[in-house]
């Protein structure tokens, strides 16, 4: 993903050889505003990021760029702060993150250091403000909510970056999505993408770094393995916790030094394939139960990016639901009512991002009005619903009742919920997986029909 946009960088300090050595390090499409003292800034301007140094009273005894960074990001809460100092103390580094600054820079200033800054910055906009409606054939991540910034903020910090990254998350939440954005992100180069669970164990060798012709009965011809073929680009390792111990090893010895060696070949080739690994399993707890070798964890753990199941960011779900909808027309003309969505976010998800999306194409296909609303929903999500409304926290237990009393309590109470979302009886009991007769005895023990609606 390369930006074609200008960017806006406000320079805040006292000296001004660091404006010029900041502007003739800065690429040509990032514009520069200067302040050198306190009264030249001019706060409500928008600026994409700002380097701030943190003396810029001659003679003060306290440091005064965290008020300044303090009233920048109230402005403008998605600026890109680094702070700036020669005092290297902990406590004034605390104290301008605590402020809103980003990073923290010591002088003097590196180059090399600003230019990489400037990449993440670059990044992190372009994720930010990618246009929803344009089709540019571009990956993005869909979502705006809190949960969404921190992985937008995340994928961003990992531009220009080498070293391996380990994805974890739950089956469906988009791990993939995010490997492919770290790809597209550092430009046009090779992205190979492969699910190791797939892969037999006798053939992972020459899947993983190829043959020669005749290593083996079959090898007919020179193979390239999957490694070297991500040459110059990014390898993507899905189900990593599926790779048998035995070929663990072999990894590991790629991973540290870039080798690939054929099967059958006596030489070896180096490459620069950057490995992006995914799990939908703690991987910790496998090495612990002798699963998965620690010291191939540590290093695939170089950068790790925990990704949260679609339950711990609903906010995302309105957009992600037009975002699906939308990739249904022009054959399928359906947008989604303001109950479907709240019915939506009741709903936990247990499939994530794409349960989502398969709901989402099953209720454009199936909804008999132009839009869909929250029966359509509830209708499709039924069957298999897990509703997350009303559930009691087990921190508010009576334990003193006792436990047939609670678990009485407990099932009354699901069957009241599932009542809630459907007024047939035949239909309750199917999502309720018992007998009609069955539960007509349960609502008459428990007296549901008698409590006001």
């Amino acid at each position: 993903m390369t930006s074609t946009r200008v960017f806006s960088l406000l320079i805040v300090d006292d000296d001004p050889l660091v404006h010029q050595s900041l502007k003739l390090a800065l690429p040509s499409h990032w514009k520069v505003f200067s302040a050198t003292k306190l009264e030249a800034i001019q706060y409500t301007r928008f600026y994409h990021a700002a380097f701030v140094d943190m003396h810029l009273s001659p003679g003060a005894n306290k440091a005064d760029g965290p008020a300044v960074i303090e009233k920048l990001t109230k402005h403008n809460n998605q600026l890109e702060v680094v702070a700036m100092s020669g005092d290297l103390s902990r406590e004034l580094m605390e104290t301008c993150l605590k402020a809103g600054a980003q990073r923290f820079l010591a002088k003097p200033l590196m180059p090399e250091e600003i230019l990489l800054i400037l990449e993440k910055i670059e990044a992190l906009w372009d994720l930010r403000n990618v246009d929803p409606s344009a089709d540019r054939g571009e990956i993005r991540w869909v979502g705006t909510s809190e949960a969404s910034q921190k992985i937008k903020k995340r994928i961003a910090d990992l531009r220009g970056e080498t070293s391996p990254v380990l994805l974890e998350g739950e089956t469906g939440c988009g791990k993939e999505v995010i490997a492919r954005i770290l790809n597209q992100q550092e430009g046009e180069r090779p992205f190979i993408a492969v699910n190791l669970a797939s892969i037999p164990d006798n053939l992972f060798e020459s899947e993983m770094f190829g043959h020669v012709k005749g290593a083996f009965t079959g090898a007919e011809q020179n193979k390239v393995g999957l490694t070297e073929a991500a040459n110059g680009g990014d390898l993507f390792l899905d189900e990593i916790e599926a790779l048998p111990l035995t070929q663990q090893a072999k990894l590991l010895r790629f991973l540290e030094t870039g080798e690939v060696r054929r099967v059958g070949a006596k030489e070896s080739t180096t490459v620069k394939t950057r490995v992006i690994a995914a799990t939908n399993k703690p991987l910790d707890k496998m090495v612990a139960n002798g699963e998965f070798r620690e010291d191939l964890l540590y290093r695939l753990n170089s950068q790790r990016v925990e990704l949260p199941p679609l339950r711990q960011r609903l906010d995302d779900i309105d957009e992600l639901a037009k975002h699906f909808l939308a990739a249904e027309r022009p054959r399928r003309n359906k947008t989604i009512a303001d109950d479907g969505l709240a019915a939506m976010k009741k709903y936990n998800w247990p499939g994530n991002v794409r349960e989502l999306k398969r709901v989402c194409e099953q209720l454009s296909l199936t909804s008999p009005l132009p839009f869909i609303r929250a029966e359509d929903v509830l209708n499709w999500l039924r069957p298999t619903a897990v509703f997350s409304e009303g559930v009691p926290s087990y921190t508010a237990i009576d334990f003193n009742k006792g436990f047939n009393t609670l678990v009485e309590e407990f099932e009354a109470h699901v069957i009241r919920t599932c009542l809630k979302q459907t007024k047939d009886i035949e239909t309750a009991a199917k999502i309720l997986q018992i007998s009609r007769s069955n539960l007509y005895k349960k609502i008459k023990d428990y007296k549901i029909e008698e409590e006001p609606s």
